[in-house]
């Protein structure tokens, strides 16, 4: 079985065009998340891209960069092709890391690894954190998720979930934020890709539903190393750079 980190990398973005290759303290923030993938525990990095521009600076930083087709929906599809182009099987793990997000510690890829490879009968494994009410309860850009005893999850929403009917919750009770860091079986991918997109997915704007709707199962834990910010704005940049001066001071 190997284990190969794959990164998604689009040159557009909405609020930071040409992001993935952003400058931070000279080099480029998706080299700065290729690098972030450290140690043996891995068998391969990927950037997976559908621009020249992007493939053509992770590879002159000797990183491995797949060529991908521009038309897909979604991550999830761009994370299928990737894996096929690196021929791997179906039993083989897919770790999805995002080209935003550089200051992702190696010890959360080793759990959600991990945490699939000794579950073998979930399909996609993934992380939360937990927070309080007052940050999650009405926030649709905080994704909640509830599970089952044994680790399973429920379901993902934006809304209020667990909802409290009768407001029986403790006011020192945490909701349970997901982030988005996954890892697959490449069977699991294979199948995603050949679902249409679902009820519940199309509903709430959130892939991962596909899976649960088509009767595929999603363990989550909570992460043992905090998810650090990753890179939606000019703003999120340059925190980003401090706290990498700061690293090398």
């Amino acid at each position: 079985m190997k284990k190969a980190v794959i990164i998604p990398a689009r040159f557009s973005s909405t609020r930071l065009p040409g992001k993935p290759l952003k400058d931070i303290l000279g080099k480029p923030m998706i080299v700065r998340v290729c690098e972030s993938v450290q140690g043996d525990h891995v068998d391969i990095v990927a950037v997976a891209t559908d621009d020249v521009r992007i493939a053509e600076v992770v590879t002159a930083y000797g990183f491995q960069a797949i060529m991908t087709r521009s038309d897909h929906i979604c991550g999830t599809d761009r994370l299928q092709e990737a894996a096929n182009k690196l021929g791997l099987e179906a039993e083989d793990i897919v770790i999805n890391l995002q080209g935003d997000e550089p200051l992702m510690p190696t010890e959360n890829l080793m759990q959600v690894s991990d945490l699939l490879e000794h579950n073998p009968s979930m399909a996609v494994s993934t992380l939360y954190e937990e927070i309080s009410v007052e940050q999650g309860l009405d926030n649709p850009n905080m994704v909640k998720l509830v599970q089952s005893y044994s680790n399973e999850v429920l379901y993902f929403s934006r809304a209020n979930i667990p909802f409290d009917r009768d407001n029986q919750r403790n006011p020192s009770e945490k909701l349970k934020r997901h982030v988005g860091i996954y890892a697959y079986r490449k069977s699991a991918l294979d199948a995603f890709v050949s679902y249409p997109e679902s009820s519940l997915e199309s509903l709430e704007k959130l892939e991962q539903l596909r899976f649960l709707e088509n009767g595929h199962k999603i363990i989550a834990q909570k992460a043992l190393v905090n998810i650090p910010i990753g890179v939606d704005t000019q703003e999120d940049l340059e925190n980003v750079i401090s706290i990498f001066r700061d690293l090398a001071s």
